[in-house]
């Protein structure tokens, strides 16, 4: 390692415990899975137990839980704590997802100024509420039930801190851009609560962050083509949601526990990530006596390499001592970064 890439590695913190939207464990590997790129989002079925031609088989190839992760608790970023579920050593990433934490943060706490180069990052606030901004001059807060779609391309640097008193939570998605999107100009696409797409079928809700469920579709654009709904059951519910074949989903349950996949499957609680096997669609029963909240999210593989070292995720490791070295000297899309800081 060169004397200039040490001194960066020890400015991103590389050295010790990275942070949180700065790092999702520092690694070099390859990700050999091989697909086809969809590049337009496509429509999703969507259905529940009210409308299912066959309740009792609603899919000719239901998705089935393979995998199952505790997302247990770790510190990140400034003082902050998440449970991270993808991007641990059980699940090092499930393409074209990266990382998800479920973070919960309070002041002073937080994700001080960090780069990202070559994926997007998706905030979904469940609790409270969090200031982000940038060095091209974005700055805004996102509240309880907000999104933020962060295209990161080819640059970006920014902060990510609580905005209000007490505990603030949500959830984090790190998603995969294909090789011609990784250097892209950074975008943002940001929805308030108010204007998540959203629906009710027999005491399930849905609201749609992207692709399509129970009849709603979100505005959001997805590079790489990504299915994201946080749906709440009421006790007695049942679902059967289609899922586009050949692609990889999980479903991360928040609050409540509920049975995923096959009806006398045993039910799953809070913090656990589970991993779905191939098929068409997916089927969840809420047998408590109480509501179940979790996220589905699903997306087409993009059957890239994958390269990643802390912030910085590309296809080869020439990149990423590019990326490296372009962060460091202020070039490529981070002219702007040596100049810049943020308020927090």
């Amino acid at each position: 390692m060169t004397t200039t890439m040490m001194r960066l590695r020890q400015h991103l913190g590389l050295a010790s415990s990275p942070a949180i939207y700065t790092s999702a464990i520092a690694r070099l590997g390859n990700n050999t899975a091989h697909h086809r790129r969809r590049t337009t989002r496509p429509r999703i079925m969507s259905s529940s137990a009210s409308d299912s031609a066959s309740p009792a088989a609603p899919f000719e190839k239901p998705r089935a839980v393979v995998k199952k992760v505790l997302a247990e608790s770790q510190p990140e970023g400034q003082g902050a704590t998440v449970r991270r579920s993808i991007g641990r050593h059980e699940l090092r990433s499930l393409d074209p997802f990266l990382l998800l934490d479920e973070f919960s943060v309070s002041k002073p706490a937080g994700f001080p100024d960090h780069p990202h180069r070559g994926f997007e990052t998706v905030t979904y606030m469940l609790e409270g509420a969090f200031t982000h901004q940038d060095f091209a001059g974005h700055k805004g807060t996102i509240k309880t039930g907000d999104v933020q779609w962060m295209t990161a391309g080819r640059g970006i640097v920014h902060s990510e801190m609580p905005a209000g008193d007490g505990v603030q939570k949500g959830l984090q998605l790190w998603i995969n851009l294909s090789s011609k999107d990784k250097v892209i100009e950074p975008r943002y696409q940001e929805l308030e609560s108010k204007d998540i797409s959203r629906a009710e079928v027999d005491g399930v809700e849905a609201r749609v962050i992207a692709g399509e469920a129970l009849g709603a579709a979100s505005p959001v654009y997805t590079r790489t083509p990504t299915m994201y709904v946080d749906f709440t059951m009421r006790p007695g519910s049942r679902l059967h949601q289609p899922v586009p074949e050949g692609w990889n989903a999980f479903v991360y349950v928040v609050e409540g526990d509920g049975v995923f996949g096959r009806e006398k499957a045993a039910p799953t609680t809070a913090h656990h990530c589970l991993v779905l096997g191939p098929g068409d669609g997916l089927s969840v029963w809420n047998r408590s006596d109480r509501s179940l909240r979790f996220v589905l999210v699903a997306g087409k593989p993009l059957g890239e390499p994958v390269v990643q070292h802390g912030p910085f995720v590309m296809n080869s490791r020439a990149e990423i001592q590019q990326a490296m070295e372009d962060y460091y000297y202020g070039k490529n899309g981070f002219e702007r970064a040596s100049q810049w800081s943020s308020s927090a």
